[in-house]
């Protein structure tokens, strides 16, 4: 008789890794990053100026700050089977609705709540199902899940400069609303049934939300994550606006600039995943902040063509791979505590992602440029990398 649990098991595998990629393309691109190649559009349309626009990011920042906050509350596997749906909910309710306002203060209000449905979901879905995984000694394929960041990413490329000329104002919202609706249904489904206990349980027996989270081998991570946070977020936020304002129009790096940071993000959640698991997450971590660094600082110093593509490519092959190898140290150095200790990442990290957009507002209202602004994300990622030289390796700190 033949077994056919082998090919069953890989199905549901990559059932559940889909799901999770789907969910995240869902909220993280068409939800949140689907704004950064939007914003050009939207100042150009009279909705925003350049200032009102990093106003705007850094509510919605602020929103993912709220949601990770909630996600530290809500971490148990029994939580989130309840919250995760609600909040896939409200991120499809709030991006409909971004589709009928003009005014910058209705804007602001829903992107801060939209931020908080993406918050609750970044750190809650990847979160599920690493358990998952872990109960199924697959730890190595939790990496996957990120491939939806980068897929997403050039989905809303697409979306956004497909419409370009067809659309204006509020109404730019609205492919990415209407592609929301069936992928959040469906993986939102998927991922509410996944068997995992309701609450995690140590080797001893005891539960995981009895210890502490920082000590002296997290504190380091913490804040080289924090590093990354601001970092990479102003690339993310601001590339496009500054292409639109470095180059003519019609210079294919108007459009080009987002789509090339699309297209190398799709496969390095594999990439990074295969590295770290060949070399060590933590050698792989290094590196990667030392290439971001190298991305944030090539506009400084080669403004123009030149810059803007290695921005583009430096970051967007690395900011992913940050999040996944931080996310696996992490869960090392602290088994048995992933979801809760995740949020507790993912809301510093989204503190510092939240300070990127108001200090560039604030440097960009004295007269300062976005040239200028990008150096700060350079100064903090070389924090980021100072800081994970500090991290020990995991094996090394359980047999201290």
């Amino acid at each position: 008789m033949t077994d056919h649990r082998p090919a069953s098991d890989a199905r549901q595998l990559m059932s559940v890794v889909l799901a999770g990629a789907t969910i995240l393309l869902v909220v993280h691109a068409l939800g949140r990053f689907i704004y950064t190649p939007l914003l050009p559009y939207l100042v150009g349309d009279g909705q925003l100026t350049a200032s009102e626009g990093a106003s705007v990011a850094t509510w919605n920042y602020l929103g993912y700050l709220i949601g990770a906050l909630l996600a530290v509350r809500w971490y148990r596997p029994d939580q989130i089977r309840i919250s995760l749906p609600v909040a896939m909910g409200v991120h499809v309710l709030t991006t409909l609705a971004q589709t009928q306002v003009e005014p910058v203060a209705a804007l602001s209000g829903l992107r801060l709540i939209n931020g908080i449905a993406n918050g609750v979901v970044f750190v809650q879905a990847p979160a599920l199902i690493l358990e998952w995984l872990v109960r199924r000694n697959r730890t190595g394929a939790s990496g996957l899940v990120y491939v939806g960041v980068g897929v997403g990413l050039l989905v809303s490329s697409f979306l956004v400069s497909g419409t370009a000329d067809m659309l204006s104002g509020p109404a730019r919202w609205w492919p990415a609303a209407l592609l929301s609706i069936p992928l959040a249904l469906w993986a939102t489904w998927r991922l509410v049934g996944l068997d995992v206990p309701a609450r995690i349980q140590r080797d001893d027996g005891s539960y995981a939300d009895k210890g502490p989270l920082l000590d002296r081998a997290s504190i380091p991570l913490f804040f080289s994550y924090a590093g990354a946070g601001l970092g990479y977020i102003l690339p993310m936020t601001f590339l496009p606006l500054l292409t639109k304002t470095q180059l003519p129009d019609g210079h294919w790096l108007v459009d080009g600039s987002w789509l090339l940071v699309a297209v190398v993000t799709i496969p390095t959640p594999i990439i990074w995943s295969f590295l770290g698991s060949r070399f060590g997450d933590l050698p792989a971590l290094r590196l990667n902040y030392l290439i971001q660094f190298l991305g944030a600082l090539a506009v400084v110093v080669w403004p123009g063509p030149l810059g803007i593509v290695l921005c583009a490519l430096l970051v967007g092959s690395t900011f992913v791979g940050t999040v996944l190898l931080t996310q696996r140290i992490g869960r090392a150095l602290h088994p048995h505590q992933g979801p809760r200790l995740s949020a507790a990442m993912v809301a510093l990290y989204s503190v510092t992602q939240m300070a990127g957009p108001w200090l560039t507002r604030q440097w960009l209202d004295a007269g300062g440029t976005l040239v200028g602004a990008f150096t700060l994300g350079a100064v903090a990622l070389g924090w980021g990398l100072l800081l994970a030289l500090f991290v020990p390796r995991p094996e090394d700190w359980h047999a201290r």
